[in-house]
């Protein structure tokens, strides 16, 4: 399956897992460079005294990828290396490919794209995470990296992996020392449905390393692709109940969860159900929508969650009509459905009914006591009604319970100077791609009149919203502030043209 992340104003990338075994989302990634991404900066290569434009980065990392899909890794590895090394500087980008790298087996370039990371009071928590849940116990030589990353592509691209699995099961002196290697083993006979064998080899690489949780994912996969798939459901357990540090590896855990259920299930609609839940996770919601009417059934009772989760896909959609028609028919079977409740909450207050949300809010806190979402949900109404003292009262409070509270770090750092900075970067820590974080740490430069790291952090929250009205209306400042009117007059009326309400560069064109 393909995760989609960003890499800043350099690249952007496909974050790749390995491809369960019955193939329903075993697709070809798209071409991972938008073409209407923010614009690049010029990269200096240092040996051949060049620089590299967009076009010739989009072409590299594609020329990479594609050698790599077809088992062709000697020459994608040192492309990726490449890549890394001349890449404009950016510790949002190193980021995304420290993960990127170690997602495919390439651990000593997941390092490389971490040494170069230079705050790490934004990486820390990622690092972690990805090193927990991805790297095998033992280092592994550039030369057995590439080795068994040909094996990996030839068994999720190539069609080949019963043939690439047999060739590696005869390499026993690797086996014996890699861990990795055990898993690359066991994810082939996966794919090739041979599960016994399967067990064998994840149980191995789970012996001599049994902290990795990729290994211990597999291990779910693989048992429910067997004859008792609900004991899958014991090793889900215990990956959810592990501590991850960032958003998206919580994400991870409960995708996992969701196809097992999938699997698991022998009913048709509950299948179907658990399968919307699970494109739901993966960011996609088309797929999620046609699942999810596939699970639409005439018993009442299973009907209540399909609606609830359906309202949920359709809200992220932005199909307001359709999210309100789901999450009341979900509301109208099952009152207490906090799922729906809370839809119905975000719909109120989008709609400036603050009353009626903190209403819906209170309801769900009342029926989901287990998260930070409805007390963080509840806080932001106050602020809307004007209570902001209470507001704040709710935000510690939920600091002192959920530590991947980005949201509640960040209204903090919004209403307390003293911990402004360090808590701005513990909200992108948890969530790199919460771009609210980042423009307000190019706001700070801005006053601190640091322009360049200004600009640094405000191209990283264009890339995630390239329509995001505060970018252009900093830049403006920026513009401004290094007397270029002409090209902070444009800025501001951008700025205004997507928000044509937002006072402050009203202001600024003394409109």
């Amino acid at each position: 399956m393909f995760y989609k992340f960003l890499i800043t104003a350099a690249i952007s990338l496909s974050i790749i897992s390995p491809v369960f075994a019955d193939g329903f989302d075993s697709i070809k990634p798209a071409s991972p460079f938008d073409d209407n991404s923010a614009p690049v900066n010029t990269i200096a290569l240092p040996v051949k005294k060049a620089t590299l434009t967009h076009n010739s980065v989009h072409n590299q990392y594609v020329i990479a990828f594609d050698r790599f899909m077809q088992s062709n890794v000697k020459s994608a590895y040192a492309d990726f290396k490449i890549l890394i090394e001349t890449m404009s500087p950016s510790d949002y980008g190193y980021m995304q490919i420290a993960e990127r790298m170690a997602d495919i087996g390439f651990f000593n370039l997941s390092e490389l794209a971490a040494s170069k990371i230079d705050d790490r009071t934004l990486s820390d928590f990622l690092i972690d995470d990805i090193k927990s849940y991805y790297f095998p116990s033992k280092k592994l030589k550039q030369d057995d990296e590439v080795y068994l990353g040909e094996v990996f592509s030839n068994i999720i691209y190539n069609d080949q992996s019963r043939e690439a699995t047999e060739e590696l099961v005869k390499n026993t002196s690797l086996l014996a020392e890699s861990d990795y290697a055990n898993y690359v083993v066991a994810l082939g006979y996966l794919k090739s449905n041979n599960i016994a064998n399967a067990g064998t080899y994840i149980d191995e690489a789970i012996r001599i390393n049994p902290n990795n949780i990729n290994y211990k994912k597999l291990k779910a996969e693989i048992l429910s692709q067997g004859k008792k798939p609900k004991n899958a459901l014991k090793m889900v357990e215990y990956l959810k109940n592990q501590k991850f540090y960032t958003t998206d590896f919580i994400r991870k855990a409960n995708s996992l969860e969701q196809y097992v259920l999938y699997k698991s299930e022998k009913d048709y609609a509950a299948k179907m159900y658990h399968l919307g839940y699970y494109y739901y996770y993966e960011g996609e919601l088309a797929k999620a929508v046609r699942s999810l009417q596939g699970a639409v059934t005439s018993k009442k009772k299973h009907n209540k969650a399909v609606y609830a989760i359906m309202s949920r896909v359709y809200f992220d959609m932005q199909d307001y009509e359709k999210a309100q028609d789901n999450a009341l028919k979900a509301n109208k079977l099952d009152g207490n459905n906090p799922d729906a409740l809370i839809v119905l909450g975000d719909l109120s207050y989008r709609n400036g009914d603050y009353k009626e949300a903190l209403k819906y809010y209170k309801d769900a806190e009342s029926n989901n006591k287990n998260s930070w979402i409805c007390p963080v949900k509840i806080a932001q109404t106050y602020e809307q009604l004007g209570k902001q003292k209470k507001a704040l009262e709710i935000y510690e409070k939920v600091l002192k319970t959920y530590s991947d509270a980005y949201i509640a770090y960040y209204k903090i750092a919004l209403n307390d100077k003293s911990k402004e900075l360090a808590y701005l970067k513990k909200a992108i820590a948890i969530n790199m791609n919460f771009k609210d974080a980042w423009i307000d740490l190019g706001r700070i430069a801005i006053e601190h009149q640091d322009f360049a790291d200004a600009n640094m952090y405000l191209n990283v929250a264009n890339y995630i919203d390239e329509n995001d009205f505060r970018y252009y209306y900093y830049q403006g400042l920026i513009a401004k502030n290094q007397g270029m009117k002409q090209d902070a007059v444009q800025y501001f009326k951008k700025s205004l043209k997507l928000n044509p309400d937002y006072q402050p560069a009203k202001e600024e064109l003394s409109l």
